[in-house]
Formats: C-alpha cells, sequence, structure tokens
C-alpha cells in the first residue's frame, strides 16, 4: 500500500479549501472545473472527475505520474488532465486552477479584447490572451501552452480560464481579478458605450510601425526605441510633471552587458551600455521577444515573474503612466524574425 506524504496532506487540504473558494465566489458551479498541484518532479495531485469542487474530500483527489499519465488508485482524473500534465512539463508552476467565471465567459464569448477600467488590472492583468475553444474539453492543449507564455492567465473562449502560478494564492487572485476587471468593464458601458481611454487613443493616432527591422538587442535596435520615446510629447509632459528622473537599465539574459536609458524629466539623455541602473529589467530572449512582438506586457511580466526587475516595483510605478507608454514603443520597432 503506497504510503501518503506530509507534503501530499497538506497539498490535498490546500485543493480542498482552493475548490470551496472557488464555489463560493461562484467562479465553479456544479461538476465544472478541476484543480492540479505539483507534488514533486514526477508527480501531482489532481481533482477526480465528476467531482464537486465546493464539496471536496481527500477521496475526490488523484495522484498522478507525470510521466506514465497513470492515477494511483481507483479514481478517475478529471478529463483536463492532458492540458494539467503539459502545462507542468512547459512551466515550473506548482498549481493549476481551472474554473468558469461566469462572467468572464459571457464577457468573452462577444469580445475579444478586456478594456481595463484600473490601473490595478492593467499592472497585474495586461491583455489576457483568448484562446479559442470548440469542445466541452480541451483538445489543443499546446494552444493553451503557447497562451500561457504570454501571461499566467488565460482564457479559453467560451468555456472557464487556466491560471498557473507558484501558489493557490495567486493564481486565485489573478482569476477573481479579472472576473472584477470585466464586471467593472460590463458597469463602466451603462454610463458610457464609447468609452476609450485618452492615452489609448492618442497612441493609435501617433504611433506608426517602423518598416526597418533590427536584430533584437542590437545598439541600432535599442537607439531606435530611444528615439521615438524622444519624439513623443505625452511622455515628455508627463516625465516633466512627474519628475521622470533616473536610470533604467534592460538586460538579455545570459549578455554580460546591459542598455542603459538616462531618463531626465522625461527624455532621454544618452543610453550608456552598462549595468549601473537602480532598475534593471532582464529575462530570457523568448519572453523579451514577446515583449518586443506585442504579446507580453512589461509590467504584468514582473508581477507574474516571467521577466525580472531589480529594484522596487512601487518606486517604478510613480511613474507607471509614462513608463506604460515607454514600454508601448517597445514593440513599435520591429525585430528581425527568427529563421
Amino acid at each position: 500500500m503506497e504510503t501518503v506524504s506530509t507534503m501530499e496532506k497538506i497539498l490535498k487540504q490546500e485543493i480542498i479549501k482552493v475548490g470551496k473558494r472557488l464555489y463560493d465566489t461562484g467562479l465553479s458551479v456544479a461538476k465544472s472545473g478541476n484543480i492540479s498541484a505539483r507534488i514533486d518532479a514526477e508527480n501531482i495531485l489532481i481533482t477526480a472527475t465528476g467531482t464537486f469542487l465546493g464539496a471536496l474530500s481527500e477521496n475526490n483527489i488523484v495522484k498522478v505520474n507525470l510521466s506514465s499519465g497513470k492515477p494511483e488508485g481507483d479514481k478517475k482524473p478529471s478529463s483536463e488532465l492532458p492540458l494539467h500534465t503539459l502545462v507542468y512539463k512547459n512551466f515550473p508552476a506548482k498549481v493549476v486552477v481551472h474554473c468558469h467565471p461566469p462572467l468572464i465567459n459571457g464577457y468573452f464569448a462577444v469580445r475579444k479584447h478586456l478594456k481595463a477600467m484600473t490601473f490595478e488590472g492593467k499592472f497585474y492583468l495586461g491583455d489576457v490572451p483568448v484562446v479559442a475553444q470548440e469542445t466541452p474539453t480541451v483538445t489543443q492543449p499546446e494552444l493553451v501552452i503557447d497562451a500561457l507564455k504570454q501571461n499566467n492567465l488565460v482564457v479559453l473562449k467560451n468555456h472557464g480560464t487556466v491560471a498557473i502560478a507558484d501558489k493557490f494564492e495567486d493564481a486565485l487572485s489573478i482569476t477573481e481579478a479579472l472576473e472584477e476587471a470585466v464586471k467593472s468593464a460590463a458597469l463602466a458601458r451603462l454610463f458610457d458605450k464609447d468609452i476609450l481611454d485618452e492615452m489609448d487613443s492618442a497612441l493609435k493616432e501617433e504611433l506608426r510601425r517602423q518598416d526597418k527591422a533590427y536584430e533584437m538587442f542590437s545598439r541600432g535596435h535599442i537607439q531606435a526605441i530611444a528615439d521615438l520615446v524622444n519624439k513623443d510629447e505625452f511622455i515628455a509632459q508627463k516625465g516633466a510633471e512627474l519628475g521622470l528622473t533616473l536610470k533604467f537599465s534592460i538586460k538579455l539574459d545570459g549578455n554580460p552587458n546591459a542598455y542603459t536609458f538616462d531618463f531626465v524629466k522625461g527624455k532621454i539623455l544618452k543610453i550608456d551600455f552598462m549595468e549601473d541602473a537602480p532598475f534593471v529589467f532582464s529575462g530570457p530572449a523568448e519572453n523579451w521577444r514577446q515583449i518586443f512582438s506585442g504579446k507580453l506586457d512589461s509590467f504584468v511580466s514582473v508581477t507574474q515573474g516571467k521577466m525580472k526587475l531589480q529594484g522596487q516595483l512601487g518606486q517604478l510605478s510613480r511613474w507607471y503612466v509614462p513608463f506604460t507608454r515607454v514600454f508601448a514603443f517597445f514593440k513599435e520597432v520591429k525585430i528581425k524574425q527568427l529563421t
């Protein structure tokens, strides 16, 4: 008879609590949704098929070997096991929460993108990817995996959401934040059906995509970004108002050098090629490519752990508005595609 480790017992209790929270908040009803957690490199725990998340017991949670896909015991794991398994094979995430939030499902059934109405929504959620879903069970999990490279939260159209994280608290937080953001967007439209943020409107009118393509992180690439920033009146205005004077570096993992933007009142006076700034924004090439292509939000990449920020994010958020604009220019300079 297999012995149950202390870790398994703890994780099972956490899964039970998460299931009840999803049910109590209306994010999962009846027998919808599934939850899993990584035990170790080889095994996970996942809710069994046909279970009520709001009334789980330890017997409703199945141990599954990631390599073989075989469950332990006579309980059948959730039909979404292939999706959960693929997540753990592609990401270091320790938990996966899949649920069917009613407002999110309703909103994204008719809309392609979320118009975040609060700074918190923009800061922690960004542009949440939406994956087409045509069956009750996810049959193309590889599409979800690609979307999770952009954001730790993905919407499955006409189905639900998938959130990954290192702990359940974080997966629940972004799921609940999206449900609240959708609610805010819906309420806002009751007051004004033509809502369009002023900054977004200006961005659409003024930004132009460059024709030339650069090698990613070449000097020409970074200089082209700086040139766009320095031509922008909005950044200059907000930078002067908010005292945007600091050194901000961007760095590619594995590269000993960094590009340091020397901001003085919203203008980049010079670019140094060394890592000597109080704020250093860094990450792997794959994630930088996602940022420069506009698929990964820069602020969200930090709050969700896909990129690293040396320095206090809270201090940088003082200049959230101008930096949102700066980061928008990151995707306006074309980079050469991988061949």
